[in-house]
């Protein structure tokens, strides 16, 4: 797996708290939590993307895979949260919950998995 920077891992970590910060705004402020959970995203997709697993093993291949995936579902609840807000396209409801949900999900399995693969 290629590391990030100290700069990049800072950016990644914040990026995953204004998206969690965000996700619970857009409780009180509809448009302030999307504006910032789409900041967050952002930054920790852009971050996401960039490390990259230079190896040929499949399990890895396939966790990475989910791990973009995961990044995918993230920008999904942002399109079904903007869809929401300003009231177009199909998803005007509460939908971005469950697309941000299988994110999360991913993303948490990729993380425990990922580490425990390379030990091996």
């Amino acid at each position: 797996m290629r590391e990030l920077t100290p700069l990049q891992n800072l950016c990644f970590r914040i990026g995953a708290v204004l998206m969690l910060i965000g996700a619970a705004a857009f409780i009180l402020s509809p448009i302030v939590g999307m504006c910032v959970y789409g900041i967050g995203t952002l930054m920790f997709s852009l971050m996401q993307i960039k490390t990259e697993y230079l190896g040929r093993e499949i399990t890895l291949i396939r966790l990475r895979r989910q791990q973009l995936l995961a990044c995918c579902c993230f920008v999904l609840a942002l399109v079904m949260m903007s869809m929401q807000v300003h009231g177009w396209g199909p998803f005007r409801r509460q939908e971005w919950v469950v697309a941000l949900t299988i994110g999360c999900v991913l993303e948490l399995y990729t993380s425990f998995r990922i580490p425990q693969e390379l030990k091996e």
